[in-house]
């Protein structure tokens, strides 16, 4: 089978969740995700965490936007975990955010979390 499958990514998407309502998040490049931050409107340490569970909510297996099979994270932290990426369509925002992460130890890991911009 062709993975992540519906019910894979259902079980990643409410673990995700369940990590981020705990306020275990980790941002791997905070410098990046500042900046976009800053271009999106909102103040990292204090809206965050109310961001990412925004998007969460809109998130379903069909908002996958990621490789198939996962990437695998060379990243130091999170060496070895797969990411998941989905792009979602952010009320707040008014445009399709992309977002990705893994999970690691019941942590959410922010990878990367910006406006999709389509592909030319």
């Amino acid at each position: 089978m062709n993975r992540p499958s519906p019910k894979e990514l259902r079980g990643k998407i409410r673990q995700a969740k369940d990590a981020v309502s705990q306020g275990n998040v980790f941002i791997l490049n905070p410098s990046d995700i500042a900046a976009v931050a800053l271009d999106l409107g909102f103040d990292v340490d204090s809206e965050l965490q109310t961001v990412i569970m925004e998007l969460l909510m809109g998130v379903s297996p069909t908002n996958y936007s990621g490789t198939r099979p996962p990437t695998i994270s060379n990243m130091k932290a999170i060496s070895g975990k797969d990411l998941f990426a989905f792009t979602v369509k952010s009320r707040r925002f008014g445009c399709d955010i992309y977002l990705k992460y893994a999970l690691k130890n019941d942590v959410f890991w922010l990878v990367s979390l910006h406006q999709n911009k389509p592909m030319r």
